[in-house]
């Protein structure tokens, strides 16, 4: 529509920056100052008298020896209006107004620049952050951090310590302040001290010598020490669109009480542990059976039946080849979904169990075990958390690699699986016993991450 008023975005929180209609303008230095002096005053007219001051750095003069500066003002102000408004000299006189004051000494010319509040981001700020601070702590925390997200330095970074831009510096750093403090302070509230803690560090370092700064950071690391404490590593998936997140901890399998659970079988599914020839006892299919099946082995045996109907077997052995143990074989990466006191274990095959009873499995067993058992998850975990143990590091161990491999490997294919399966779970939790925790070097996995993200980034 002709005679429209343009688009105007003028960002004084750090660099000064001024946009017409989406397109960055560029202005002299000296015009940047006239801006930002105009912005200084907060809506008020601005005498010539006072521009030629604090613009120009200019004594006053005798009114009949200072035409010349007047001149220099009006050609400043013509070259900001059209800055303002390209092509709309109307436009431009409404955005930078032209005003008489009275004066003992006469009438006298004055500007004052008229900003709608979402045109100026330092007005965005300040009425954002007074809502924010009236608002409860979920509507705060997003609108707070709505506000901080607009300053990308100090305030009239240009005119820094000059005394005109003082009190408008002064207001807004100190508005500042209070929205990092109750940003802090809400995260907490919301109990997300992991959000909290970046903006009460960036607090700290600014003030070295705030006490209450200090001890409010000193608060946060300390809860999170206790949050994580089991935690040797959590890194979001690095995928587009995905939320679910990959935690390395130490702890106990069976203790994960709010995951289902992946347990390692062989392709017998064998949970005999009888004079520990078949199964040991010390192996987690044993656990398995005395801490969520209460030793009720068959009741296991049954559901794993139930889950294997549908699966065509590989093979049979005969009594004469295989005296101990079952004798129907089902092939690698077979997945059963055995439900049990409100959660679903997984039960996967990755290893042959020989007839001489000793369980053997490589990297390629195991990659595809768990390519089937990601696909069952998408289908049967209902979106829980996953734990899985380091699986491959125990007596069916894949012995062409070590156990901070084998934990890469796992979280490799999860996270080709959530490619395949958007909706997979929201955590997947790799469980590594305190014991084995000395001899299992984590560095492939976070090297994992960091490759990821640095592919991502080449690719963008």
């Amino acid at each position: 529509m002709a005679g429209a008023r343009a688009r105007i975005r003028v960002k004084v929180l750090g660099p000064v920056q001024l946009e017409v209609d989406g397109v960055p303008v560029r202005l002299t230095p000296l015009t940047v100052r006239l801006l930002v002096r105009l912005v200084a005053a907060e809506g008020e007219a601005v005498p010539v008298r006072q521009l030629r001051r604090d613009v120009w750095g200019l004594a006053d003069e005798p009114r009949h020896l200072d035409q010349r500066n007047r001149n220099e003002v009006q050609k400043r102000v013509l070259e900001l209006r059209r800055a303002l408004a390209p092509g709309q000299d109307s436009a431009g006189t409404q955005v930078l107004r032209t005003e008489q004051q009275v004066t003992v000494q006469g009438p006298e010319t004055a500007y004052r620049l008229v900003l709608r509040p979402e045109e100026l981001d330092s007005a965005r700020f300040t009425a954002i952050v007074g809502d924010a601070l009236l608002a409860p702590p979920a509507t705060a925390a997003h609108r707070l951090a709505e506000a901080l997200s607009l300053v990308h330095g100090r305030p009239l970074a240009e005119v820094n310590g000059e005394g005109f831009a003082v009190p408008f510096v002064r207001r807004l750093t100190t508005l500042q302040d209070s929205a990092r403090r109750e940003l802090v302070r809400v995260q907490t509230d919301l109990g997300r001290p992991e959000l909290a803690l970046p903006v009460a560090e960036l607090i700290a370092h600014e003030r070295p010598d705030d006490a209450e700064a200090a001890r409010v950071l000193d608060a946060l690391r300390a809860e999170l020490r206790a949050r994580h404490g089991a935690e040797l590593l959590r890194h979001r998936v690095p995928l587009p669109g995905q939320r679910a997140d990959v935690v390395l901890v130490r702890g106990d399998l069976f203790d994960q009480m709010d995951c289902n659970l992946v347990i390692g079988f062989s392709d017998t599914f064998d949970t005999e542990t009888a004079e520990d020839l078949v199964i040991s006892r010390e192996s987690l299919q044993s656990q398995l059976v005395d801490r969520l099946f209460a030793g009720r082995r068959r009741l296991l045996d049954d559901r794993l039946r139930a889950g294997l109907r549908s699966v065509k077997a590989a093979g049979t052995e005969t009594v004469r080849t295989k005296p101990l143990g079952r004798r129907v074989r089902y092939p690698v990466g077979t997945t059963v979904m055995v439900p049990v006191e409100g959660r679903r274990v997984f039960a996967t095959a990755y290893s042959r169990l020989g007839n001489d009873l000793v369980a053997r499995s490589n990297h390629l067993d195991l990659r595809l075990s768990l390519e089937n058992l990601w696909a069952s998850v998408a289908v049967h975990g209902l979106f829980k958390p996953v734990a899985v143990p380091l699986i491959g590091s125990g007596l069916a161990r894949v012995t062409d690699l070590d156990r901070g491999q084998l934990a890469a490997l796992i979280v490799d294919s999860f996270i080709d699986a959530c490619r395949r399966y958007p909706a997979l779970t929201p955590e997947l939790r790799i469980v590594i016993l305190p014991q084995e925790l000395a001899r299992t070097d984590l560095a492939p996995v976070e090297q994992r991450f960091e490759d990821l993200v640095l592919g991502l980034r080449a690719a963008d």
